[in-house]
C-alpha cells in the first residue's frame, strides 16, 4: 500500500514555503515553514484534505534554518504537544534558540555584508519567524529508522553540505525522499546556490544520486534550472536525477571559480560581490548577493573556510 502524502504550501516574501503530510497512521508533517505558517498554511491545507492538525504525531525537520524550523513550537502546540520533534544533533541549537540564528549569521556572510544594523535586522527577523524555542524529542545522526505506525517506516540519511545537521526522510517501500535544501541546482529566488560545506554538499548529492536513488523526491524551495525555469518542488524519478546532476555539475563550476579567486588572493573592492568579485563575473552571476538569506556569500564564505582548513 502507496502512503499519501501531501503538500503543503505557505507564503513568506519571495520564497513559497513548503511542508509535507505523511498520511500514516501516526500522521508526520515534514517542515514546518516560519511562525505564521501553521495558521495561514499548514492547517486550513490540512482541512481540506480532511486531516487534523491534532492528530500528527511526528513533526521531522529537514534542517535548523527559519524557514523549516520556525513554525514547529506553533504547530508542537497545535498537536496538544503530543507530536515527536525531530531534528539532527548538529542542527538542535537552531530549534531551541533564536540567538543560534544570529551568530549563524555573524560567523558566516554578516562579514561580507557590511550591514551596521545587520544583527539588529537578525533578531528583528528570529522574534518574527520563529515562533518559540523549543527541545527537540528526539536528536538524530543518520541511520535511523522511525515508525509512523502499522507498517509504515522513515529512514533517516545524514546528508550535511547546506547545513551540518541536514538529513534526508526516506518513506520505506515507495522511496519517496524529502531533502529539504540539499539539492539546489541553481538556487532559488537569488539565482544561487547555498550551502555552508561544499565537500559535504557535493558528497551528499552524489550519495542521494547513487544510493538512495529517490523515486519521487520532495524539495524545500522551488529551485532553478540554469534557464530560471523550475519543475515545482515534486519531483519524479527522472526529474530527480536530473536535478542532482545539475546540481553536482553547477557546484563544479562554483568551486573551479571559487578556488581561483582564492588562488589569486581576496580583494576587496566596492563591489556588491567583494571580495569574491572575480567568482561573479567568471560565473556570470549578476543576481543581488545581499538579498537574505545571501546564499552567494553562505557558499563563497564555504569554500574559504574549507581552504584556509586545508591550508
Amino acid at each position: 500500500m502507496t502512503v499519501p502524502i501531501h503538500t503543503l504550501s505557505s507564503p513568506w516574501g519571495r520564497f513559497g514555503l513548503y511542508s509535507y503530510f505523511i498520511d500514516a497512521p501516526e500522521p508526520a508533517i515534514v517542515d514546518t515553514g516560519i511562525a505564521s505558517s501553521p495558521a495561514d498554511g499548514i492547517v486550513p491545507a490540512l482541512k481540506v484534505i480532511g486531516r487534523r492538525v491534532e492528530d500528527v504525531r511526528w513533526l521531522l525537520l529537514t534542517h535548523g534554518h527559519i524557514d523549516h524550523v520556525g513554525g514547529a513550537h506553533a504547530l508542537w502546540e497545535l498537536t496538544g504537544r503530543r507530536a515527536q520533534v525531530v531534528i539532527h544533533e548538529a542542527d538542535a541549537p537552531l530549534l531551541r534558540s533564536r540567538r543560534a540564528h544570529v551568530q549563524e549569521y555573524l560567523d558566516g556572510r554578516g562579514p561580507y555584508l557590511r550591514d551596521p544594523e545587520g544583527e539588529a535586522k537578525q533578531v528583528a527577523v528570529t522574534e518574527a519567524a520563529i515562533s518559540g524555542e523549543l527541545e527537540p524529542t528526539r536528536l538524530l545522526h543518520g541511520g535511523e529508522t522511525i515508525s509512523l505506525g502499522g507498517d509504515v517506516t522513515v529512514t533517516v540519511h545524514a546528508i550535511p553540505g547546506h547545513r551540518a545537521g541536514a538529513v534526508a526522510y526516506v518513506v520505506d517501500g515507495q522511496n519517496d525522499v524529502f531533502v529539504g535544501d540539499s539539492v539546489e541546482m541553481h538556487g532559488a529566488a537569488s539565482g544561487f546556490p547555498g550551502y555552508d560545506d561544499p565537500d559535504a554538499y557535493r558528497s551528499s548529492l552524489i550519495s542521494l544520486r547513487d544510493e538512495i536513488r529517490p523515486n519521487r523526491m520532495f524539495l524545500g524551495h522551488a529551485y532553478r534550472h540554469a534557464d530560471g525555469e523550475t519543475d515545482g518542488v515534486e519531483l519524479d524519478r527522472e526529474q530527480a536525477r536530473a536535478a542532482l546532476e545539475e546540481s553536482i555539475s553547477n557546484e563544479r563550476r562554483i568551486r573551479s571559480a571559487a578556488q581561483g579567486c582564492l588562488a589569486d588572493g581576496l580583494v576587496e573592492s566596492d563591489s556588491p560581490y567583494s571580495p569574491f568579485e572575480q567568482v561573479a563575473e567568471e560565473l556570470r552571476y549578476t543576481g543581488d548577493p545581499t538579498l537574505e538569506p545571501s546564499p552567494f556569500f553562505i557558499t563563497m564564505h564555504g569554500y574559504r573556510t574549507q581552504r584556509d582548513a586545508h591550508g
